[in-house]
C-alpha cells in the first residue's frame, strides 16, 4: 500500500518537474554559462574549438559582461525605469481592477460569467492587433488627441502627442495586463463571508472602516497574486514599447532583445537578463513573505 503511494506521488510530480527541468532549468543554465563566454567576431559566442586552440590565452570564460553593466549607471537607470513603470502599471491596475472585481464578485451568477467573459474576451483576439489599435487610438489625428488638444489649448497649454511616448506605454501596459489583476482579485473577493461584514455592522463599523477592516485584509493574498501577475511580465514586456513608445522609452526587455536581435552580444544579453530574472526573483520572495499571514497585522 505504501508503495503503491510513492508510486502515484512520483507519477504526479515527475511530469511537472521534467518540464520544469527543461523549459526552466536547461535555458536558465544556458544563459548563465552564456554570460560568462566571449562574443562572436560577427555576433553570437566564439567557437568551443577556437577557444580549446588557445586555452592559455583565452580560456573564453570572462566577467567582462558583469563589469561592464556594474560600470555603466545607464544600465541602471534603463532598471529604475523598467521598474518605475511596472511598479506604476500594477499600482493603476490594482485601482481599477478592485472595483470590477468586487462589483463580478457581488453580482449575480447569471450576470458573473457574462462580466467575466468581458473581461477575458480581449485575449480572443491576437495581443500585436490589440496594440496597433491603440496606434490608432492615440494618433495625432485621432478623435482624442483631437479632444485632448482642444481642452490644452481652452487653458493655454500646447498640444501634446499622444503617440510614441511614455503614457502611450503606460496604457498599453494597463489595457494588456488589467485582466490578469481582476481575475485573482475576483477569485479572491468571491469567497469572503458577507457575514463578518454584518458582524461588523452590528458592531458600529461604519462601511469604511468594514472595508477597510475585514474586506481590505482577506483580499491582500489576491493583491498580491495579481501584482505579481501584473508586474512580472511589465518588468520584461519589449513590445509595447516598441511600438507605443518613442526612441527614450527603452526598457530592459528593450534592451535585451536588442542584444541578442540587433546587437548580437550574447553575452551581454544574457548577463543583462540573468539580472533581471535575480530582481524578479528578490521580488517574488518578498511579496511571497508578504502575503504570509503572520507579517501583517490588521
Amino acid at each position: 500500500m505504501q508503495t503503491s503511494s510513492r508510486l502515484v506521488k512520483w507519477f504526479i510530480i515527475t511530469p511537472p518537474l521534467i518540464f520544469l527541468l527543461i523549459f526552466f532549468a536547461a535555458p536558465s543554465l544556458i544563459m548563465v554559462l552564456t554570460s560568462f563566454r566571449l562574443p562572436g567576431e560577427f555576433g553570437g559566442l566564439v567557437p568551443i574549438h577556437i577557444l580549446s586552440e588557445d586555452a592559455n590565452e583565452n580560456p573564453g570564460l570572462t566577467i567582462e559582461t558583469y563589469q561592464f553593466f556594474f560600470s555603466d549607471f545607464i544600465y541602471f537607470e534603463i532598471f529604475i525605469k523598467s521598474f518605475a513603470v511596472a511598479t506604476l502599471t500594477t499600482i493603476i491596475c490594482i485601482v481599477m481592477a478592485y472595483p470590477l472585481a468586487s462589483l463580478i464578485a457581488r453580482s449575480h451568477k447569471k450576470f458573473r460569467h457574462l462580466m467575466i467573459m468581458l473581461v477575458v474576451l480581449p485575449f480572443a483576439s491576437n495581443f500585436l492587433i490589440r496594440i496597433y489599435a491603440w496606434m490608432i487610438i492615440l494618433g495625432p489625428e485621432s478623435t482624442l488627441s483631437h479632444m485632448i488638444n482642444s481642452i490644452l489649448s481652452f487653458f493655454g497649454i500646447a498640444p501634446v502627442t499622444l503617440l510614441f511616448s511614455p503614457f502611450a506605454v503606460l496604457i498599453g501596459m494597463i489595457y494588456v495586463h488589467l485582466p490578469f489583476m481582476i481575475l485573482p482579485l475576483y477569485t479572491n473577493l468571491e469567497q469572503h463571508d458577507p457575514i463578518l461584514l454584518d458582524a461588523a455592522q452590528d458592531l458600529g463599523a461604519s462601511s469604511w472602516q468594514r472595508f477597510w477592516y475585514v474586506t481590505w485584509p482577506q483580499s491582500l493574498p489576491g493583491i498580491f497574486s495579481g501584482s505579481a501577475l501584473v508586474f512580472i511580465p511589465v518588468l520584461g514586456m519589449f513590445a509595447i514599447p516598441d511600438i507605443l513608445g518613442g526612441t527614450s522609452d527603452i526598457m530592459i526587455g528593450n534592451l535585451i532583445k536588442d542584444q541578442f536581435l540587433s546587437t548580437r552580444d550574447w553575452p551581454f544579453g544574457s548577463t543583462l537578463s540573468i539580472m533581471l530574472t535575480l530582481m524578479v526573483l528578490v521580488i517574488v520572495g518578498l511579496l511571497s513573505w508578504l502575503a504570509r499571514p503572520g507579517t501583517r497585522t490588521i
